[in-house]
């Protein structure tokens, strides 16, 4: 048994998603840091009173009146912002209202302006711009991202493996004068140039190494282009392919199996394209008809075989392809069987396949003979208390991510040699973790490989990544996320916390703090983050932007509320369709529990939340107001009747399972219930910032830019209301690392500001 500890140091599967959050990019890529400064240097004396300061403030845009009447079931809403959404995103009068609240809030935090340099300073001079992420072998190659000083974005690379012995946990790529040379595959910066956004959603290398096929977007609307280069000369193999989502696999040297988006941007076919040929001879494999449902195409961990899915929030099922026998095209695997979920990959004569189901809530475990996909073999069975998250195959091993008690695990059981009978699972190896709120997850290895490679982090702990020998137990350490300035983790607290809501569900709260830093007496600035919704798990990982608070004397908490995965299929299901107010009355449970225990006050508590998390957040300052001094509303799903009537709208038909069909009367009037843009009231608000990106797939630039007018008109007091939308972005943001950092900097500055926590250096 294997105990992680953490280093002493000096320094799922979700289809594409209106609402889904930003995940934090992995540590190379990261644009987060933590703040140096110094114990001496973190005293405090507040020059103004943030809202008071708005007596001096500019004034705020107004947006005209346009009453745009809408009528269900004898109930009369007037949305009198309707004409802000411009679909086109082109509209002379909304951009012009959108560059005014930008200017609007540009002048409103100019007087913080030194203080958001000196936070991005602080930040970046946290990173170590040169570095590389830990070397995967994939055959005769090491494959990693190289950054570098003072560029925003990585490199592709890879280097030759001198060596035909198997991988080993001692394997450390070679580097050096002597060591094969670095081959630069793709430089991101030189692809950059002339673009305002820039992303590469995915980097797929073909079979034999000779090939290599990405996805780039250059607006931020996840619509993308995919080249196939020669792998060595840099230099395109054929011409690109158009309109395609980041979803693409090689099947073999030849053939490209890749993902199409309908008008509403949902994947709904999936196409056989061969190199050389033109885009529109591709064979479609697979047309998904039903509007509830997305496609998306897998390779299995063999390469023999590409697994086409097909889902809703509810139910799953595959399809498989036989790479080395493309003219059978693809054969039915499991059944389309509403509420019941499968994911699948293959091993040998047996397809190793996770079912859920209403009985099988938290996922089964089963196999099935290539030959016989309808006899199947129970490995593991269903458990009440431990979800089965995800599971990586090997030739001889089986690795298992679930979670148990709201955090995941790794197990790894031994598998019979291949064309043996196997029965089930039994005598695994848990990998052990000592935080009490940490980060696991499951990383590319290869399949013929006893190597498990694994990332492990916690809210004190950088990003870790360990090879683990199956076989033997042992591991080693290949790679730490470098936080330069001294960073020492044991200076830093993690907890794990319970609140108990009113119907007695436990509901935990994973919390971060510097040790001299807060006196848990109630003075503490505290910031609370959540999420809950699509089963999404928000995991007590490391982040450097984080830090940048804590380092400030902040407590740093996160509410695992339910609608998210933490504690299983159930904490969703209780956080969804007409149980979707437990996951704001959760957030508000966990907010009063931590003020109860002296982590915080409202006078200094702020709140955060993004995407879904950004309906969050707008729904509790509905609904309690009184209970924070500060909110920050990213990219907010904010008009949630009048999207989910409209059918149009990218995506909205796909999430009826997720939060209910509007046009059905019973979900019309809960949804109205909460919808934040229906429900704000004359009344006092909290010190706000609401972020949007213009070309945003997910969220509509267009709903928080109505929120924001209508608690413009509606709010009684004078306490911040800022405005800020990207105009080059979509849902993720600005695309260079060093881009994101300049506007964490400036999400910092304004909790600060309005927590009148300004240094008096930075005035």
């Amino acid at each position: 048994m294997l105990l992680v500890r953490p280093p002493q140091c000096c320094s799922l599967r979700i289809a594409l998603t209106r609402r889904l959050f930003s995940s934090l990019p992995p540590f190379l890529l990261s644009s987060s840091a933590i703040n140096p400064t110094s114990t001496s240097s973190l005293s405090f004396s507040p020059p103004f009173s943030a809202s008071a300061s708005m007596t001096t403030s500019p004034t705020p845009p107004v947006a005209k009146k346009v009453p745009h009447r809408m009528e269900l079931f004898g109930d009369v809403r007037v949305d009198n912002y309707y004409w802000l959404r411009d679909d086109s995103r082109a509209d002379p009068e909304v951009l012009s209202h959108l560059k005014a609240e930008n200017e609007y809030t540009s002048l409103v935090m100019s007087d913080v302006k030194p203080l958001v340099g000196e936070i991005y300073a602080e930040m970046r001079a946290r990173i170590k711009e040169d570095d590389i992420s830990a070397p995967v072998r994939k055959g005769s190659f090491y494959y990693y991202v190289r950054t570098l000083t003072g560029k925003e974005y990585s490199q592709y690379c890879r280097r030759f493996v001198p060596t035909d012995a198997p991988p080993s946990v001692e394997d450390v790529m070679p580097t050096g004068p002597d060591a094969p040379a670095e081959h630069v595959i793709l430089d991101k910066n030189v692809k950059a140039e002339g673009h305002d956004y820039y992303s590469i959603g995915a980097f797929e290398v073909s079979p034999n190494n000779k090939m290599v096929a990405y996805a780039e977007d250059t607006k931020g609307d996840e619509i993308y282009l995919v080249h196939v280069i020669d792998a060595e000369s840099g230099k395109p193999v054929e011409q690109p392919l158009k309109g395609i989502t980041s979803n693409v696999e090689w099947a073999n040297d030849e053939y490209i199996v890749y993902v199409t988006m309908d008008e509403i941007l949902r994947p709904d076919k999936v196409w056989l394209h061969k190199l050389g040929t033109d885009q529109s001879s591709d064979t479609c494999l697979y047309h998904e008809k039903d509007d509830m449902f997305s496609v998306d195409v897998t390779k299995s961990a063999s390469k023999q075989y590409l697994f086409v899915g097909s889902e809703s929030k509810n139910t799953r099922f595959v399809f498989y392809l036989d790479v080395s026998k493309l003219e059978n095209g693809l054969l039915p695997l499991t059944p389309r069987v509403y509420g019941i979920d499968t994911t699948v990959d293959h091993r040998g004569d047996h397809f190793f396949i996770t079912r859920r189901s209403e009985q099988c809530y938290n996922s089964e475990l089963v196999i099935c003979p290539v030959d016989n996909v309808s006899d199947f073999t129970l490995l593991l069975p269903h458990r009440e208390s431990v979800k089965i998250q995800n599971f990586h195959i090997f030739k001889n091993h089986i690795a298992l991510c679930e979670r148990e008690h709201g955090l995941p695990e790794i197990t790894v059981y031994s598998l019979p040699p291949i064309g043996e009978p196997i029965r089930s699972l039994e005598n695994g190896r848990r990998i052990e973790f000592v935080d009490p709120v940490y980060d696991v997850g499951l990383e590319e290895s290869e399949y013929n490989s006893r190597i498990l490679r694994f990332s492990y982090s916690s809210m004190k702990t950088p990003l870790t990544v360990y090879d683990y020998d199956m076989e033997t137990g042992a591991s080693a350490q290949k790679k730490i996320q470098a936080v330069l300035g001294g960073f020492d983790a044991s200076n830093y607290v993690t907890e794990r916390q319970w609140a108990v809501a009113l119907d007695g569900t436990r509901i935990p709260i994973s919390i971060l703090y510097r040790k001299n830093q807060v006196k848990l007496d109630g003075s503490d600035p505290l910031l609370l983050y959540g999420y809950g919704s699509y089963e999404v798990c928000i995991e007590a990982d490391f982040s450097r932007d984080r830090l940048t608070l804590v380092d400030r004397g902040f407590i740093y908490a996160i509410a695992h509320i339910r609608g998210g995965g933490e504690m299983g299929r159930k904490w969703y299901e209780n956080g969804k369709l007409t149980s979707k107010k437990n996951t704001f009355t959760d957030f508000i449970t966990c907010a009063e529990y931590l003020l109860e225990k002296k982590y915080g006050s409202p006078q200094k508590l702020c709140i955060d939340g993004r995407s879904a998390g950004g309906l969050l957040i707008s729904s509790v300052v509905n609904m309690r107001p009184d209970l924070f001094k500060a909110a920050i509303l990213g990219v907010p799903f904010v008009d949630v009747v009048t999207t989910m009537l409209d059918p149009t709208i990218p995506l909205t038909t796909s999430e009826w399972e997720e939060w209910g069909d509007p046009r059905k009367e019973e979900f019309y009037y809960y949804m109205k219930s909460y919808s934040p843009v229906d429900n704000v009231e004359a009344k006092d608000y909290p010190h706000m910032l609401v972020t949007a990106g213009l070309n945003d797939p997910r969220v509509m630039y267009s709903e928080p830019a109505k929120y924001v007018a209508k608690l413009r008109e509606m709010k009684t007091n004078n306490n911040l209301l800022l405005f800020k939308c990207e105009l080059g972005a979509g849902h993720f943001s600005k695309s260079g690392r060093f881009e994101r950092l300049q506007e964490d900097a400036f999400i910092y500055a304004f909790v600060l500001k309005a927590l009148d926590l300004i240094p008096k250096a930075s005035l």
